[in-house]
């Protein structure tokens, strides 16, 4: 059951925001909190991430006394991992911003890691929303590929969280 203060500390978060809905479920509790006059669903994916390596210039000063020059070194960026392949591959997003968690405490083991195979009703982690604790259920049979995000990190609504190979 929600309170009424952490209804008006959810509803003035939306508010100061560019969250334009937010819907959590506690206890059997639905709450869907929507800013009037936004009324169409808008899908949101992550675009790939790419890096490029830019080296940061080197002041140079004057110098002091003639040394023995070294031979410079320099490496070659890595090149990026290469990624799975994610066309026939499951993404399971956040259904709202919060708080990421692997494991219900600290102490305890993560509830999924990669190569872990999951139901339906498998929880896969804990995503806090305004001290509110929301385990969220993989919602497909599969096996994990890959965690895309750490413990403790921020999410977005909609951001991809977990690739799943479907069974």
């Amino acid at each position: 059951m929600f309170k009424l203060s952490e209804i008006k500390e959810l509803i003035k978060l939306v508010d100061q925001t560019s969250v334009h809905e937010l819907e959590i479920e506690n206890e059997g509790v639905r709450l869907l909190i929507r800013k009037p006059g936004k009324t169409e669903v808008v899908n949101v994916q992550a675009a790939p991430i790419t890096h490029t390596y830019s080296p940061a210039p080197i002041p140079v000063a004057a110098p002091q006394a003639a040394a023995p020059a070294a031979a410079p070194t320099t490496a070659a960026p890595e090149a990026p991992a290469a990624r799975p392949n994610t066309d026939n591959l499951h993404q399971i997003t956040s259904p709202m911003v919060g708080t990421f968690y692997s494991s219900p405490s600290p102490d305890a083991a993560a509830f999924v890691k990669v190569g872990d195979r999951v139901n339906e009703k498998s929880v896969v982690c804990i995503l806090e929303a305004m001290k509110l604790m929301n385990e969220l259920e993989a919602e497909v049979r599969g096996e994990i590929v890959e965690i895309l995000v750490t413990n403790g990190q921020l999410v977005e609504y909609g951001q991809p969280l977990f690739l799943v190979k479907p069974e």
